[in-house]
């Protein structure tokens, strides 16, 4: 495979992550190379409101952030196209070969993979229809639009237990709403559950859809599917937030690089170095625990840091 471009950095990924990672990057002279993938911006370009990302006193939008981001690494020389990474070749010594749109092949020293988790959803039209007007699936970062409001969590794992806790403490009611007759989550998640007054669990329940004019008011639930008790019911809430989990954004890495179970990028300690000399992981797609803009940035910063001493320290 012959390469149509050569480049010291590669970043692949556009959110905090990766825009971070192309600003320190660029003023480390790297001339960074960054493909914004599918979703310019990433995850965040979805959420309305941003109040708890340092240096908006008054707020921002997803969009606008990452906007802001975006301008900032141009400014400093980052070369930023749209194109989405098909396939990649990653070299034990020496350089990577990187494909974009199946048909360009790129040659980098250092690759940096910023591409983030994206939530699971249930497949449901109306997940679309109000993203960004009551469908979150993040409580840390849209839980604060709630207080003192009734929302809905939908899962019954770890994750949904820690985020319905979470959100109780903002909340004046929250609803689980739990597939099974049982929670999946860990003994010790159940019971933070059990102490909250205002969290009620609907067992064996599913979700059918949501309604709203100007934004979710409320939830379309199914009981006991499948069965001759089954039965529907209305639910009014305020806020939708989905805890079944995220997907890393890592299929197209998985055959070089380490993953963990669940498909995170495993990084080296507290680096962002992989188990590919030359290819580091910035941001969500390595991070299934905090998955936080500003954690995210943390990282990104990190990884252009470890690739230029990756490149001082292998030149020749």
């Amino acid at each position: 495979m012959e390469a149509n471009e050569k480049v010291n950095c590669l970043i692949i990924g556009s959110g905090p992550a990766g825009y971070t990672a192309a600003i320190y990057a660029s003023r480390a002279n790297l001339s960074p190379v960054l493909y914004e993938g599918i979703q310019p911006g990433g995850q965040l370009t979805i959420t309305t409101e941003i109040e708890n990302f340092p240096g908006y006193p008054d707020g921002t939008t997803g969009v606008e952030l990452m906007d802001d981001m975006k301008k900032q690494a141009m400014r400093f020389g980052a070369d930023i196209r749209f194109g989405i990474v098909t396939s990649v070749d990653f070299c034990t010594e020496g350089s990577h070969l990187v494909t974009i749109d199946e048909s360009k092949v790129i040659e980098a020293k250092t690759v940096i993979i910023a591409t983030g988790a994206s939530a699971k959803y249930l497949g449901l039209p109306d997940e679309v229809k109000y993203a960004g007007m009551g469908v979150s699936a993040c409580a840390t970062c849209d839980g604060f639009f709630y207080r003192k409001k009734v929302v809905a969590v939908v899962g019954g794992g770890d994750t949904a237990c820690e985020e319905a806790v979470y959100l109780s403490k903002l909340a004046s009611k929250v609803y689980m709403i739990v597939r099974r007759d049982e929670l999946r989550a860990s003994k010790i998640m159940q019971a933070r559950v059990a102490k909250e007054e205002n969290i009620e669990i609907l067992w064996e329940t599913q979700t059918l859809g949501l309604f709203g004019e100007n934004g979710v008011e409320g939830v379309n639930l199914i009981h006991k599917k499948g069965t001759p008790e089954e039965y529907t019911s209305e639910v009014a809430i305020d806020g939708f937030f989905l805890a079944i989990g995220h997907h890393p954004n890592t299929d197209v890495f998985a055959k070089y690089l380490e993953l963990d179970e669940a498909g995170y990028i495993i990084t080296n300690g507290k680096t962002t170095e992989t188990n590919v000399p030359g290819v580091f992981a910035a941001g969500d797609v390595a991070d299934n625990r905090y998955r936080q803009a500003i954690t995210a940035a943390g990282s990104g910063c990190k990884s252009a840091i470890d690739a230029e001493k990756y490149l001082i320290d292998t030149q020749d």
